[in-house]
């Protein structure tokens, strides 16, 4: 059985933001920091204009500081385009959610708090739709980080992904932060595990994808979709090739 969710292989491509700007980290340092553009805005048009149906936002300083942090930006984001929006970093609070929504996304990321503070998805579940509400479970060697991949926890993946779908939770983003940023392919047995494990969900993976190979792979793990970053802004995957590939599915 695969993902009751899943109507289309999706292509993601990422925005990280901090200070406003968009960068990329490796593995999850903070001092590996790269920066793309100073203007998250003109990318992400870039993405919506190649046809991309829909864009994986994260506040860097958000997740490492517990609140979100440039919201600003991921608003003029959100002006420049019409496509959907996920956003993710430091939502910790209900409060936290509404303010993401006020500022243009369409679905929330929670990270910590599925681990930390599992009562914040159920308030946020009660006043958004659980398609709108997804986790991001960021893993080294199949245990959970959190606090902006800076603090390890001994939470299985496995258990923490089986804890919040007891909550109602039925989209999951699974980064596997040894690959991320690294350009070294992506965490294929993880993502089959996961999908052994929980048939049902809609599962996307995120971390190391360097080649339309590696989508392909992904594709084939029955992965519901991959984020994409550093593999297109260094040019090694070519969008509109991807896009044709996308549409011949």
């Amino acid at each position: 059985m695969i993902s009751k969710y899943r109507e289309g292989f999706l292509v993601i491509p990422a925005i990280d933001i901090i200070g406003g700007k968009c960068v990329r980290l490796c593995e999850g340092r903070y001092d590996s920091v790269r920066e793309y553009s100073a203007n998250p805005a003109d990318v992400a048009k870039m993405f919506a204009d190649n046809g991309f149906e829909r864009l994986h936002i994260v506040d860097l300083e958000g997740a490492a500081s517990g609140s979100p942090q440039n919201l600003k930006t991921v608003e003029k984001i959100a002006k420049s385009v019409t496509i959907e929006i996920q956003f993710g970093g430091g939502i910790k609070s209900l409060n936290d959610a509404t303010s993401a929504i006020s500022a243009g996304v369409r679905d929330l990321i929670c990270g910590s708090v599925a681990v930390t503070n599992p009562s914040v998805i159920e308030e946020i579940l009660l006043r958004y739709d659980r398609d709108r509400v997804i986790v991001g479970a960021d893993v080294r060697e199949d245990k959970v980080a959190i606090k902006g991949w800076k603090e390890q926890t001994n939470n299985n993946i496995i258990d923490v992904i089986k804890s919040v779908t007891t909550l109602g939770i039925a989209k999951i983003i699974c980064t596997d932060i040894s690959k991320d940023g690294m350009l070294k392919g992506p965490a294929l047995d993880l993502y089959n595990k996961l999908r052994i494990a929980f048939p049902e969900i809609w599962l996307i993976a995120s971390g190391g994808v360097s080649s339309l190979d590696d989508v392909i792979a992904t594709r084939e793990s029955l992965s519901d979709g991959i984020i994409v970053g550093k593999a297109f802004y260094e040019g090694l995957i070519n969008q509109k090739e991807v896009l044709k590939w996308l549409r011949s599915e």
